[in-house]
């Protein structure tokens, strides 16, 4: 009995301090302002013209219920501040947000090494709260993108490498085409390894430590922003790197061969249909939507040929499709073209070491003339097409002649 006095006892008082946070948690974020965000509309703010205390704004994005017709929608926030001497906090809420800002000023915690973006996605489907503290003008945006081509791209890209997971791990161009570019990017992590050599290593360790991970972030952060700058400023480096390095990898390749073991290309199968799923769940924010584009996908692919060849047939019978039916014309261009190459193919075969000439001749009654189509010429002889031509004349005076014999019955 002492015990559940007890136990209710510090219930109550937990039950209490929630309501204590929650409540102070909304005071918090009732002393900042928040401004929600409007599609594809700028906000811009001057903090010369407020006090010390309210220069730090929350803007949020509401979010929006989930929907088929919002399946590859993106939304993008953009902040337009030239100067990097701000500070950033990200939250789901208004109130985690005014959390971080209040933890921050509140401690003797630095947010100098703050991970932060001037360039940010955010999620269509739930609330996204961003908080700026700036000293500087700046002008904060928000881009919806209703059909993100890119995404669409993503699907498309990962529906075909699952599908052709197959053929790919034992096409021979596709091998070199990866292992060319495994090689390259291999090639630049080993550079960065030879290059990291050259620093002292004990001096970055113990300022690692000393400073703690704030540092780490801002030098990938550094890294990340710089990357596109070496790039430009050293692009002849860059390209004759990378050519260097494509070439070497295409030497390697070539010297080892394709891969002809089942069971490493059962590896490289499953690693590329695996690449594939993820792709297409990454090709949408709206996880139930890519989830069942996933389930169909694998339903479709190991679905048995025959179940799905009977709904095709009873589709081609209920909806034959049409035929179009070729013109004199076309069907004598045709029936020339076709010859012709059947002709081209067949003097290629006779020439070719798959068959013997000498047993060929020995079934003909005329040697020279099957000689003479071998080196070229034409398979018929003069006295044949003479006698073609002849026919076909005779076939269109008689249709001539009934064509009169009918019209002067009709005249009659």
């Amino acid at each position: 009995m002492r015990l559940f006095e007890v136990i209710k006892f510090y219930s109550c008082r937990l039950i209490v301090l929630v309501f204590l946070i929650s409540d102070i948690s909304y005071t918090l974020a009732a002393n900042h302002e928040v401004n929600y965000l409007v599609p594809n509309e700028a906000q811009t703010f001057n903090p010369n013209t407020y006090k010390q205390s309210e220069r730090f704004k929350i803007f949020c994005h509401e979010g929006k219920p989930k929907s088929i017709l919002y399946i590859w929608q993106s939304i993008y926030l953009h902040i337009d501040l030239d100067s990097e001497d701000y500070t950033q906090y990200d939250g789901p809420t208004p109130e985690i947000v005014s959390q971080e800002y209040e933890a921050h000023r509140s401690s003797w915690n630095m947010n100098l090494f703050s991970w932060k973006s001037k360039n940010m996605k955010l999620d269509p489907f739930n609330q996204n709260c961003i908080g700026i503290y700036s000293n500087h003008d700046y002008t904060i945006r928000m881009k919806v993108v209703h059909i993100d081509y890119w995404k669409l791209l993503m699907l498309v890209v990962g529906i075909f490498i699952y599908i052709s997971a197959a053929k790919l791990s034992q096409n021979v161009l596709f091998y070199y085409i990866c292992g060319i570019t495994f090689g390259i990017t291999a090639s630049f992590l080993i550079l960065i390894y030879f290059i990291s050599k050259l620093f002292p290593r004990k001096s970055i360790m113990y300022g690692v430590f000393a400073t703690g991970w704030t540092v780490s972030l801002y030098l990938l952060q550094l890294i990340k922003d710089n990357l596109r700058t070496i790039f430009v400023m050293y692009k002849e480096y860059v390209v004759y790197y990378t050519i260097f390095s494509g070439v070497v990898s295409f030497i390697v390749c070539y010297k080892y061969g394709p891969i002809k073991d089942q069971k490493t290309r059962n590896i490289i199968r499953w690693s590329l249909q695996a690449i594939g799923l993820l792709s297409i769940y990454l090709s949408s924010q709206f996880q139930e939507a890519s989830v069942a584009q996933i389930i169909i996908l694998l339903i479709y692919y190991n679905t048995p040929n025959r179940w799905l060849s009977k709904p095709r047939n009873y589709l081609k019978r209920k909806f034959p499709p049409k035929v179009k039916l070729l013109t004199n014309d076309q069907y004598y261009e045709q029936g020339v073209r076709e010859t012709s190459k059947s002709l081209e193919e067949l003097r290629k075969y006779c020439l070719s070491p798959q068959c013997n000439q000498w047993k060929t001749a020995l079934k003909l009654k005329d040697v020279k003339r099957f000689a003479s189509f071998i080196e070229g010429n034409s398979h018929l002889s003069d006295e044949e097409i003479l006698e073609y031509e002849t026919s076909i004349n005779q076939v269109d005076l008689t249709d001539d002649e009934g064509h009169s014999d009918a019209d002067y019955t009709d005249e009659d």
